[in-house]
């Protein structure tokens, strides 16, 4: 019998939130819901295997709470449209992601929360624009490499490659290296869903029994198409020689004040995430390790993940009252 779980705040419906578009860069656009309109702005940046569903438990507890919750789709995922030429790589998202947010929606300033590749984003995002990121939640994905700080991470016996590949890093090989033969391996709808369903129910990504099977329905549902799946593999492509736009900006300390979050059951993320985000982070609260949850730490523990983040920005927002 599963063990009994934390309570979790109740799932909305797949259809609970309206999903606009916008243009970004070109004819590119991005999809993205906005609920609490008016409020101070949190941007929820997912990752891979996610889209903006990974924040289904999220954004009505935020909303509510007095926040203008935005959740984008990044380029080539769920809602948003693919590239044409085939341009993916991180800053190309950041740059997305910036576009949407502060020139189309008109926000000078806001809160950035993202985990796993949108974990590196919103780091981008705030390096790259730190008059624009005001704050940060960060949780279970590559923690920045702090170039200049090479015996800070020697001294402590941490390894200088910040996310090694490990005994569950066979996806990443295969989706950096080999993405043509992965795509012939692929090659139904129900083989695509199949490849992502491994990594919310046995891969060792989340906390054991923490997605029921419509939750997973849900969740592998967007990546039936070979197309948006292999081209979330782009950013894996990187480690193996495919051009990107600009390198991103992951190699200097991130100065916006930041909530360092661990979900402790993942076995992606390497053990020592936690101690590689006290140099990254120079205003950071925590590490916060959160019981019983792993790399979907926003999903699984929604219950903890709310009321911090309703905690971490309440000045911001009752300052913009």
């Amino acid at each position: 019998m599963p063990p009994i779980r934390p309570e979790q705040p109740p799932t909305p419906p797949r259809d609970a939130f309206a999903i606009h578009r916008a243009p970004v860069d070109g004819d590119l656009s991005l999809a993205y819901i906005r609920e609490g309109e008016g409020g101070y702005p949190l941007v929820l940046v997912h990752g891979y295997p996610e889209t903006k569903r990974v924040w289904w438990r999220n954004i009505k507890p935020l909303a509510e709470a007095g926040y203008e919750v935005i959740v984008p789709d990044l380029r080539g995922y769920g809602d948003s449209d693919l590239s044409e030429n085939d341009q993916y790589d991180l800053v190309l998202y950041s740059r997305d992601v910036h576009t949407l947010v502060h020139d189309v929606l008109g926000h000078q300033r806001v809160g950035l929360l993202g985990g796993d590749v949108g974990g590196a984003v919103i780091v981008d995002m705030a390096n790259r624009w730190p008059e624009f990121a005001e704050r940060m939640v960060f949780f279970n994905t590559v923690a920045p490499f702090i170039v200049d700080q090479v015996d800070w991470y020697t001294e402590r016996g941490l390894s200088l490659n910040p996310l090694p590949h490990g005994p569950t890093g066979d996806y990443r090989i295969r989706q950096g290296r080999d993405p043509d033969q992965l795509r012939a391996d692929l090659d139904t709808p129900e083989r695509c869903r199949r490849y992502v369903r491994d990594c919310y129910e046995h891969r060792l990504w989340a906390s054991q029994y923490s997605f029921e099977e419509e939750d997973i329905d849900f969740m592998t549902e967007p990546f039936a198409d070979i197309e948006r799946l292999a081209a979330g593999w782009s950013v894996y492509q990187l480690e193996y020689g495919r051009p990107m736009s600009e390198p991103p900006m992951m190699g200097t300390q991130v100065q916006a004040p930041t909530l360092i979050l661990y979900g402790p059951d993942d076995q992606v993320v390497p053990k020592d995430f936690p101690k590689r985000c006290e140099v990254a982070f120079a205003n950071r609260v925590g590490p916060v390790v959160i019981p019983e949850c792993g790399h979907f730490l926003q999903w699984e523990r929604a219950d903890v993940f709310n009321e911090l983040a309703k905690y971490f920005f309440a000045d911001l927002k009752a300052g913009r009252g």
